[in-house]
């Protein structure tokens, strides 16, 4: 089952959230689901050289939150916020007028993320640069940065061959059958001239969990700093009066 559907959907009840917030009637759901995917698609196209990882939409009554991530911000907000003020507005219009919050918050670590990493392959792909080049040195850098696994598959003319087919590479672990493991998807799409590439990415990224934070250590037998245990045979020692 893993290995066939997407593994942020796949997990949306565990461990991920869902890209879009809100609650509507059925008579206006389609509607509004339509108007999510124009502002992504608009914001997405505006600010294709900003590496947008991903846009998430909140509705409240007659407002609108749409929050982007960015792995470069800079280029979103613009010179003193002229770009960021237009975007909001062009946003409004593609809403009817609806009040328009823009949030924007920083992708500290790009090269693990697998939305921005399937994208620089594809403008890597589409600039001619071999795709075996290109996947190789996304996974090296993936790992060096502290990702336990990556996988990469890209199906289509690769290398402009008379035949498509599928090649992949992988390091590290990626089980997309563990709900707990924190798996993060991309899919993108390189227009070369051979035709189009699809490009997938899945990268497991190290999870904080409450074990790892206040378990001991199994190789020095100390608990970590803050933990409050009392050393052995004092456990019952009877308290002051």
């Amino acid at each position: 089952m893993g290995q066939k559907v997407n593994p942020i959907g796949f997990r949306i009840p565990v461990t991920k959230a869902w890209q879009s917030r809100w609650y509507a009637r059925k008579a206006v759901f389609g509607d509004l689901l339509h108007e999510d995917l124009r502002i992504r698609s608009y914001v997405k196209e505006q600010l294709a050289q900003a590496a947008i990882a991903r846009v998430m939409i909140e509705r409240f009554a007659n407002r609108l939150r749409v929050t982007v991530f960015s792995g470069r911000p800079g280029l979103v907000i613009g010179r003193k916020g002229t770009e960021i003020d237009r975007i909001r507005g062009e946003i409004a219009k593609l809403t009817g007028g609806k009040e328009i919050y823009l949030e924007l918050k920083e992708v500290s670590q790009p090269e693990i993320e697998a939305q921005l990493v399937a994208e620089s392959i594809a403008q890597q792909l589409e600039k001619r640069i071999g795709f075996r080049r290109a996947m190789k040195r996304a996974i090296q850098t993936a790992m060096d940065l502290g990702a336990l696994g990556i996988k990469i598959r890209c199906s289509g003319r690769l290398g402009g061959s008379e035949l498509a087919r599928t090649e992949q590479f992988r390091d590290g672990k990626v089980p997309l059958h563990t709900l707990r493991a924190n798996i993060d998807y991309g899919f993108t799409e390189a227009r070369t001239v051979a035709g189009a590439i699809g490009i997938k990415v899945w990268i497991c990224k190290p999870e904080v969990t409450e074990d790892d934070q206040n378990g001991h250590d199994a190789k020095t037998r100390k608990a970590p700093k803050g933990a409050k245990r009392l050393p052995r045979g004092k456990r019952y020692a009877k308290q002051p009066a």
